[in-house]
């Protein structure tokens, strides 16, 4: 037997799984949990020593055959965390995550020392924003100098995995996008915006390389670390949202992944390099050879499961108790900006309900317009890829909303969509996978097309599709517009 690994360092846990390409099965599947350190700055923070650890209890759950048929590791990794290593590779400070706002002020900082939004959006297709990378680097410098005296080396979380496994220090162009360093057209690093922070700061950026290209090999410390074959290849990998592109089938024009977990995420994929004057589309590369413009909020199931816990109802009875609301949830509201707010750009926004009155103030309202938020969210960012003449066909469903049937019916009735889910909960880690069997492929000299390879391994769960109902999309039509009201008038108090 022979498999490939794919490996999905998140915000919450870490997953790997092992899948045999040749019977298109997966063989082995595991997790550990994450921790995450929230303050009330904004502060988002893990420990990169967790990765480290997470990555070792996931092998050590795998069964020791299964760790010897690997020939291949992909790995799929949360967005924007800045890893800051020293020159031996050890960390000088903890890790700040993509839902980190406390770097708003940097933002500000770095936006007018280079001229403002638009000369940021000519020079990295990317307004700088509080989730990126870049303005994480120069909060380490300004709040923390004598950590970033020792820095040497900036990684990403999948990067930084890729250096365990290898001891190499790289960069994958759609990863390496969403640091707010880099050119995305051109696909190199913005001396410009990286001198703006500090003089010495390229020369501590890894090394570029493309998405069909290898990272590396599994070194003999790894492997006794791991119990993972030495010698087998490790590919470039990617963020999470590239990784899902791949393992949901987004490599083509006309598909849209919508991801509903902590953060929500709107992408596609496109053949050329996408720039939203807006700036509420990111000017991504994709992990598969072109771009993947994505729109991210920060708080997607974030609502539901605040306001579940409030009201004291599991999964099952918030859903069903949703269900019982009509469309528009009788006029009650929800903005869901418990953590801040990427797009629209509020870092300091804050959550409400809007709208109540003695009459709609129900449970099953409460809980129909959580649900609904986190869609009406996402709609932002359709509503970008049209102006943009993307012409969307379908939504391919992933995070754990895509399990609710409710949900699946939600985002069809809201976008006007067909909605489709991949068989699976593991879109990232499959798709680390894949793009690991991909690399592996072209390194032995042939010319596999990633889509051949999505064709094979991808499939959707027949009974999981949601189809748009018109009468359903024209009342959404109001109540996003209704959204939309409360959402101009109340975003001045949070910029």
């Amino acid at each position: 037997m022979k498999t490939v690994c794919g490996i999905d360092l998140g915000t919450q846990s870490c997953k790997v799984v092992v899948y045999d390409y040749e019977k298109k099965k997966t063989v082995a599947r595991t997790q550990a949990t994450l921790e995450l350190t929230a303050r009330n700055d904004g502060s988002r923070e893990q420990e990169a020593g967790w990765y480290e650890a997470a990555l070792r209890t996931c092998f050590a759950a795998i069964d020791p055959a299964a760790r010897a048929s690997i020939v291949a590791l992909g790995v799929s990794g949360q967005q924007h965390g800045f890893v800051p290593l020293d020159a031996e590779g050890r960390p000088v400070h903890v890790v700040k995550l993509w839902c980190d706002t406390s770097t708003a002020p940097e933002c500000d900082e770095i936006t007018a020392a280079a001229g403002g939004e638009a000369a940021l959006l000519k020079e990295t297709g990317l307004l700088m924003l509080p989730g990126y990378t870049a303005p994480k680097i120069l909060w380490l410098k300004k709040h923390k100098p004598a950590a970033f005296a020792k820095l040497r080396h900036v990684l990403l979380p999948h990067d930084y995995l890729n250096f365990l496994l290898t001891g190499e220090y790289v960069a994958e162009y759609g990863d390496a996008s969403g640091t707010a360093l880099m050119d995305a057209r051109a696909r190199r690093w913005s001396s410009k915006i990286c001198a703006l922070i500090d003089p010495e700061l390229e020369s501590y950026l890894p090394r570029l390389i493309a998405a069909d290209a290898i990272a590396g090999k599994v070194s003999a410390a790894a492997a006794k670390a791991y119990g993972i074959p030495e010698g087998a290849i490790v590919s470039s990998g990617g963020g999470d949202n590239m990784m899902g592109a791949i393992g949901t089938g987004t490599v083509r024009d006309g598909v849209l992944t919508m991801s509903l977990g902590t953060s929500g995420t709107l992408y596609g994929y496109s053949d050329s390099p996408v720039v939203d004057p807006d700036g509420k589309l990111a000017a991504f590369c994709s992990s598969s050879g072109g771009w993947l413009p994505l729109l991210c909020t920060m708080n997607c199931t974030v609502a539901s499961e605040q306001l579940r816990a409030l009201l004291g109802l599991d999964v099952k009875a918030f859903d069903a108790a949703a269900a019982e609301a009509p469309i528009g949830a009788d006029g009650l509201t929800v903005l869901p900006f418990f953590n801040g707010e990427r797009i629209p750009n509020l870092p300091n926004g804050r959550a409400s309900l809007n709208g109540a009155t003695a009459a709609n103030f129900t449970r099953a309202n409460v809980a129909r317009a959580a649900l609904e938020s986190a869609i009406f969210g996402l709609r932002i960012g359709l509503d970008s890829f049209r102006a943009l003449g993307f012409k969307a066909r379908e939504i391919r469903l992933i995070g754990g909303g895509a399990k609710s049937p409710l949900w699946r019916s939600i985002a069809a009735n809201v976008t006007g969509l067909p909605v489709r889910v991949p068989s699976g909960d593991e879109a990232a880690a499959m798709g680390g996978a894949i793009q690991a069997l991909w690399c592996m492929e072209r390194a032995a000299g042939l010319k596999t097309a990633i889509g051949e390879l999505v064709d094979a391994h991808v499939t959707l769960e027949g009974g999981a599709t949601a189809q748009p109902d018109p009468a359903s999309v024209k009342a959404y039509e109001l109540a996003y517009a209704e959204y939309s009201k409360y959402l101009a008038a109340l975003s001045p108090l949070y910029r």
